[in-house]
């Protein structure tokens, strides 16, 4: 009797034990939901970085007509310099796009000095032309296309230089030399008007822009920069 009575109980603890291995494992549905949130915050990161990447690749339009200051690197002038000779200098002040810098204040330019006569060599006068020919920004050289500035000086008798082409580039070339640039004093002296065919040089001498002296460029054509 007492061996049926143990035999029971060990079928009885047998068949709990057998029910307690069976029983499938709760659900972790906080990790879960942990896991989800995670993952969606991740994707969302992932999508703004890389709409912030394709509006940083967008290219920056520089509008045709937009002013280009222009610091020369060093002097240049009518007996000093050669027709073709390249020049070095870099913007005096940022150009702006939409309240946004896009040529900041210091880039690197060139350009090229499309002609260059002393005086006695063109009926008596000097002139000098330049061109403004690329910027660097982002470590690549992006051509412009931009209008000439001309500066003309009659010979004997006359004490005017004169720019052909508006006033813009002489008030430019004013305030470099009002503003004490380096070798300021170098061939030119600021005089009374900025406007077309406004008196601004004097002296029968031919044409000097000193170095650190301003030349406004107006822009021929848009200007599209890759960021």
């Amino acid at each position: 009797m007492r061996s049926r009575l143990i035999l029971l109980t060990l079928s009885i603890y047998f068949v709990f034990a057998l029910l307690g291995c069976n029983k499938p494992p709760a659900s972790d549905s906080g990790s879960s939901t942990d896991a989800n949130a995670t993952g969606a915050s991740a994707s969302s990161d992932e999508n703004q970085q890389r709409e912030h990447a394709e509006a940083k690749r967008e290219p920056v339009v520089v509008p045709a007509g937009t002013s280009i200051t222009v610091s020369l690197g060093s002097a240049i002038g009518s007996k000093l310099s050669q027709t073709g000779q390249t020049f070095a200098g870099s913007v005096a002040k940022d150009v702006l796009v939409h309240q946004a810098v896009a040529i900041p204040q210091g880039t690197n330019v060139t350009g090229t000095i499309t002609d260059a006569k002393p005086l006695g060599k063109f009926a008596g006068g000097a002139v000098l032309e330049v061109r403004l020919d690329t910027i660097t920004l982002h470590g690549a050289d992006i051509p412009v296309q931009a209008s000439a500035r001309t500066f003309t000086q009659k010979g004997k008798g006359k004490r005017t230089a004169v720019l052909a082409g508006g006033g813009a580039a002489l008030g430019g070339l004013i305030g470099g030399l009002a503003g004490g640039g380096k070798g300021a004093a170098i061939g030119l002296a600021a005089g009374g008007g900025a406007g077309a065919g406004g008196s601004a040089l004097a002296g029968n001498k031919d044409i000097v822009l000193p170095a650190e002296a301003n030349i406004t460029f107006e822009l021929s054509q848009a200007l599209e920069i890759r960021r």
